[in-house]
């Protein structure tokens, strides 16, 4: 029976990760460092975890704890990881310690007892703006845009020209632009993974997900996926707060696809790579979040769109999933509606505290929305 080692896997990607390869018969260990803005102040295992799934509660940046949990471990799924664009701006120690000096933690412990698969999660935020065509019909990869266009309101993407671009599906090959410091820490954690694994002949994946949505995820951290912060702001009676003009795509995939996306990663021989993990699909937000006022049964609270632009925003990015397809076996099989509904039912029952306002307050504070 193989033994699997999630980082940070007592969280909403890690839990549910861990259902999918137990019920596969894997055995699962999971670390986690019960994180107060994750998980609540009381450190507690949560309710939601597998009986099954042993947890460890731990620091990935502390060395005796990860080589303690490595032991009898024959495969790894890196998920541990600092979460969110708009805190990493002004948060940038504390981002980097776990982001980047986690990994290397955890890569210096497999440098000394190498497991047969490595499987990191990586982010679409490594690619900054998604890719795009132009009007006569050529792939590019837009700039980004200036501070002076965005404070002036003017919000989409266009060429030197100044002529509009189309937003297409964004391939792995597209080069990473990276517009925050979480983007760069997913990149490096990435880079580091695949060195590593290469050097020390650990057959390694690195995973881009797009915006994971679904049941678990923490309502009341005003950083993680945008469907839980508007989730947090319906359950309390507010609107959805709403960037730009609203209009800005992305692809939500749910986290039932993305736990199978693991599973085949890590049960597979693909190796030395990148893939995306998304639904291929693309939605505007102000959509998104008035689709979820509906199915939460709150229709009349209508998404306030702000007008303003966050530090390290991008305006559309969303997957490519040909290759993952190709080379995984994966295809997304939850509907977005369905997995509305499935996170609509999952939601009737919980407290949350919005946190959304204190956290732009603080962007705002310290000049990080325009």
């Amino acid at each position: 029976m193989t033994r699997v080692l999630i980082t940070g896997g007592a969280g909403f990607i890690g839990s549910h990760t861990a259902d999918a390869l137990i019920s596969a018969g894997h055995e699962v260990r999971l670390l986690d460092s019960l994180s107060p803005q994750v998980h609540g102040p009381h450190r507690q295992r949560p309710s939601y975890l597998n009986a099954d799934a042993e947890l460890m509660v731990g620091d990935i940046t502390d060395a005796v704890v990860v080589e303690r949990a490595l032991r009898g471990v024959d495969k790894v799924l890196h998920l541990a990881s600092s979460v969110g664009v708009g805190q990493s701006m002004y948060d940038i120690e504390p981002y980097v310690r776990t982001n980047e000096l986690g990994t290397a933690v955890l890569l210096q412990a497999l440098a000394n007892r190498p497991v047969t698969r490595l499987v990191v999660a990586s982010s679409m935020s490594v690619y900054g703006e998604g890719a795009c065509r132009t009007a006569d019909g050529a792939t590019v990869a837009p700039e980004e845009r200036s501070l002076a266009q965005l404070r002036r309101g003017d919000w989409e993407l266009a060429d030197s020209e100044d002529r509009p671009l189309e937003p297409i599906p964004t391939p792995e090959t597209k080069q990473p632009t990276l517009s925050s410091i979480y983007a760069l820490n997913k990149y490096a954690q990435e880079r580091m993974c695949l060195i590593t694994g290469k050097a020390y002949g650990i057959p390694t994946l690195a995973l881009r997900f797009f915006n994971v949505f679904g049941p678990r995820q923490a309502l009341s951290n005003p950083y993680t996926g945008v469907l839980a912060i508007f989730a947090a702001r319906l359950l309390n009676e507010r609107p959805p707060l709403v960037f730009e003009d609203g209009l800005q795509r992305r692809d939500f995939v749910h986290v039932h696809d993305v736990a199978r996306a693991c599973v085949l990663a890590l049960d597979g021989d693909q190796a030395d790579d990148v893939l995306n993990v998304g639904s291929g699909q693309s939605r505007t937000i102000v959509s998104v979040a008035e689709d979820l006022a509906r199915v939460m049964g709150r229709s009349q609270m209508t998404p306030s769109v702000t007008g303003k632009y966050r530090a390290g925003d991008i305006r559309h990015c969303f997957a490519d999933i040909t290759k993952s397809e190709r080379l995984l076996g994966f295809r997304p099989e939850v509907r977005f509606e369905d997995g509305l509904a499935n996170l609509a039912g999952y939601l009737a029952g919980q407290i949350a505290e919005d946190r959304a306002e204190k956290a732009n307050d603080e962007l705002l504070r310290r000049g990080l929305v325009a």
